[in-house]
């Protein structure tokens, strides 16, 4: 396993928007795929499609894809086109993994989205019924670890442990932890991008003055980033 820091300025030309680690993340992840033809790719939690626009530039090739998400905004500014499906759908309902089936051989991706399952346990189980491998990107909770810790709070999403348990019980799965570091002129900045980018999934767990003391104690000129990209073999392969 890894443990590589890869560190951006907010402010550079090319990283001059909110999503610049989600962004990172996703082409990281499509890299590790292998050169092969799907019949189907399905995208769970594809925000935007920062995982289907790295697909258009990788080696992988596919009759079929499937972008999952709960937003319908997200999905209006997905790209389209004859072989991509839109579902707008909720990966924590069990209904959800009724409305589709996957055509084999298929292959299901996830960046930035699984750490936000309100039952890890359940997801990965509808998940891994459904084709025999997957590729995952997953913020930790080591994500944003010294602003956790200045301001006595505890993360709301997972740790590098329980995914790696959880992911063990339907996957035989290789993993590797990839640390970020993104930089900030100021802590207005810093926490104006922590509100609009969606790293914290909407969590609001500061009052306004417990906030301002934060901004007056961080002791950090960037924010910290923890993801486990994981590769994995359903262990319910020989049903599928």
């Amino acid at each position: 396993m890894s443990n590589v820091i890869q560190e951006f300025s907010r402010f550079a030309h090319a990283y001059d928007t909110y999503n610049v680690i989600q962004a990172e993340v996703a082409k990281a992840l499509v890299k590790q795929l292998p050169s092969s033809h799907y019949a189907t790719l399905l995208d769970i939690g594809c925000g935007s499609g920062e995982v289907y626009k790295n697909i258009e530039k990788n080696n992988c090739s596919f009759e079929h894809f499937i972008a999952l998400d709960s937003s319908p905004e997200m999905l209006e500014i997905h790209p389209s086109g004859e072989n991509i499906e839109k579902i707008c759908a909720d990966f924590n309902n069990r209904k959800t993994f009724d409305t589709f089936s996957l055509a084999h051989p298929s292959l299901i991706l996830s960046s930035s989205a699984l750490q936000w399952s309100r039952d890890l346990d359940f997801t990965l189980s509808e998940i891994s019924k459904k084709a025999s491998h997957a590729y995952f990107a997953i913020f930790t909770s080591n994500t944003f670890k010294t602003l956790h810790q200045t301001a006595h709070i505890s993360s709301p999403i997972y740790s590098e442990d329980i995914l790696k348990t959880t992911i063990g019980k339907y996957y035989q799965a290789t993993f590797e932890l990839k640390k970020y570091r993104l930089y900030f002129e100021t802590v207005r900045e810093m926490f104006t991008y922590i509100k609009r980018s969606g790293v914290s999934g909407g969590e609001k767990q500061l009052t306004y003055k417990q906030t301002k003391q934060l901004m007056e104690t961080y002791p950090l000129d960037y924010l910290e980033f923890e993801v486990l990209f994981v590769k994995a073999t359903s262990l319910d392969i020989h049903s599928i």
